[in-house]
C-alpha cells in the first residue's frame, strides 16, 4: 500500500523527515523500504520562470521563427528564438533557461545554450504541453500581464511536492491498509516513548475529517435498501445525492491521490477512493438514472445468471455471490467489482454512494472464483470495520456536495440487522 507523507499529517502530527517516518513505519512491523518524492508536475517546474517579451521580431532566415528578447527580472534581457505563431511584444510568458530539464512522458530534454539559423538562443518559451501543465501545443502560454518578471512558475502554478512510502502489509495487518490505520500505529508509538521518558511534548491525537456539517436537503428522493442476504451483508449504508455535477477534482484531491499512487479520474470517483484509502472504508458509487425502481436489493442470483463487469468481461454467476441489484437485475459483485452500465460517468446526475460491510469468507471466495482483486475485495476479504460505515458515508456525501454540488436526500440510510459486537483487548 502507498503512503503519501502529507496525507498522513492530516491524520497526526510528527515531526520525522519521510526515511525516519519509513525506518519508525518498519520498526512497527509496516515494512517500509521505498520512499519515492512525487511532485504535482514531474521536475517541479525547477529552473522555469515567468518572463515578459520585450522585443520580437521576424528571423531573417526563417518564414516562421522569431527573435525575441525577453525580461526575465535578472536585469538583462535574455535573446530568445522562438517558433510559435501567437508569441507578440508585450507578452507575460513562461520560460524554460538554460539548464533546465523538461519531461515528454518517459524522455526528458535539457534546455541548453543554441544558435538557430544563425541567431544565438538562450531559453526556449513554452507550450503548456511541454511543461507538463496542459495537452495545447497551438501556441506558447500566454498569462496575466500582472506577473512579476522573474517569479519562479513553480510558485505561480502552485506545484505541490510530496513524499510516496511503499508499505508492505501482512495480511493480518488490513488494520493498517488506509493512512488512519498507519496513524493510529504511529500514535501508539509515540505514546509509548513519551510514556518512557524517551521523547518529550504533548501526546499527539489522531484528527479525523470533521463531518459535523452533514445535513439533509430534502425529506425525500432516498433510494430504497433491502437487505434479503442478512449473512453475506450484515450492514449497509448508503445516502442519495441528486442534481451532482460531474467533473475535475480539485488540485488537492488530485495531488494526494496521486501522491498515494491513484490516478485521478473525476470528482465522484476520487472522493470514493480518498475515503477508501484515508479511513479504509471501501465505497462505491452508482448512478441512480441505471437503478431500476430506485431500489438496491442486496441478494443472490440463480447459478449461471450472466452478469458484465465494469472491464467488460461477462462473467457467470455462482448462487453463493453476493450480488447489489435494483428491481430487475444485478448491477455489483459486493464487495468486489462494479457492473459495466451502473457506474458513474460524465453524464451521471444523480448518485446512491454506497457504504456496506459484507461477509469476509463470501467476498474472499466470490473473488478467488472469478479471478478478480481489487482494493475493495482486499479490504472486505481480510475484514472492513462495520462500525464506520455510516460515518464513511456521511464523510463521502459532505465532500460530493461541496465538490459536485447536489441535495442530500432522507439522510443516511442504514440497515443493520444485528448489533455490531465491538471487540475488547
Amino acid at each position: 500500500m502507498d503512503i503519501s507523507y502529507k496525507w498522513l499529517k492530516r491524520y497526526i502530527d510528527f515531526d520525522l523527515s519521510p526515511r525516519e517516518l519509513a525506518t519508525t513505519l518498519t520498526s512497527l512491523g509496516l515494512e517500509c523500504d521505498t520512499v519515492e518524492e512525487v511532485e504535482s508536475i514531474r521536475g517541479g517546474l525547477r529552473g522555469v520562470v515567468i518572463g515578459k517579451v520585450l522585443t520580437c521580431e521576424d528571423h531573417p532566415d526563417s518564414d516562421h521563427l522569431h527573435v525575441t528578447t525577453v525580461d526575465l527580472g535578472n536585469g538583462e534581457p535574455t535573446q530568445i528564438v522562438c517558433g510559435a505563431p501567437n508569441v507578440a511584444a508585450g507578452q507575460t510568458v513562461v520560460v524554460a533557461t538554460v539548464g533546465t530539464t523538461l519531461y515528454d512522458g518517459d524522455k526528458e530534454f535539457q534546455i541548453k545554450k543554441s544558435k538557430i539559423r544563425g541567431k544565438e538562443s538562450f531559453g526556449m518559451i513554452c507550450a503548456e504541453d511541454e511543461l507538463g501543465l496542459g495537452t495545447d501545443h497551438a501556441g506558447i502560454m500566454v498569462l496575466p500581464g500582472d506577473v512579476k518578471p522573474g517569479t519562479p512558475a513553480s510558485e505561480y502554478f502552485n506545484v505541490e511536492s510530496d513524499y510516496r512510502l511503499e508499505v508492505e502489509l501482512t495480511p493480518n495487518r488490513v488494520d493498517a491498509a488506509s493512512h488512519y490505520g498507519v496513524a493510529r500505529d504511529l500514535k501508539a508509538k509515540e505514546w509509548c516513548l513519551m510514556a518512557q521518558g524517551e521523547k518529550q511534548g504533548e501526546y499527539p491525537e489522531i484528527s479525523t475529517p470533521d463531518t459535523s456539517a452533514f445535513s439533509t436537503d430534502r425529506p425525500d428522493g432516498a433510494v430504497i435498501v433491502k437487505v434479503e442476504d442478512e449473512q453475506g451483508c450484515p450492514r449497509y449504508s448508503g445516502v442519495t445525492i441528486r442534481g451532482v455535477e460531474v467533473k475535475e477534482s480539485p488540485e488537492w484531491l488530485k495531488n494526494l491521490l496521486t501522491a498515494a499512487g491513484q490516478r485521478p479520474i473525476n470528482n465522484i470517483v476520487d472522493i470514493t477512493n480518498f475515503v477508501l484509502l484515508g479511513i479504509g472504508q471501501p465505497l462505491h458509487c452508482f448512478d441512480l438514472d441505471h437503478v431500476k425502481g430506485e431500489e438496491i436489493v442486496v441478494r443472490t442470483c440463480p447459478a449461471g445468471t450472466k452478469f458484465t463487469t465494469l472491464d467488460g468481461v461477462e462473467r457467470e454467476l455462482n448462487e453463493t455471490d453476493l450480488m447489489i441489484c435494483d428491481a430487475e437485475k444485478p448491477m455489483c459483485i459486493a464487495g468486489v467489482f462494479g457492473g459495466l452500465d451502473s457506474g458513474v460517468t460524465e453524464s451521471t446526475k444523480n448518485v446512491f454512494i454506497e457504504s456496506a460491510y459484507f461477509n469476509p469468507t463470501r467476498v474472499r471466495r466470490t473473488a478467488r472464483r472469478h479471478g478478480l482483486s481489487t482494493d475493495a475485495s482486499f479490504r472486505y476479504e481480510r475484514g472492513a470495520d462495520p462500525s464506520i460505515t455510516v460515518y464513511a458515508a456521511r464523510l463521502a456525501a459532505s465532500l460530493i456536495k461541496e465538490l459536485a454540488g447536489g441535495e442530500i436526500c432522507g439522510g443516511v440510510v442504514d440497515v443493520l440487522p444485528a448489533p455490531v459486537e465491538k471487540k475488547e483487548l
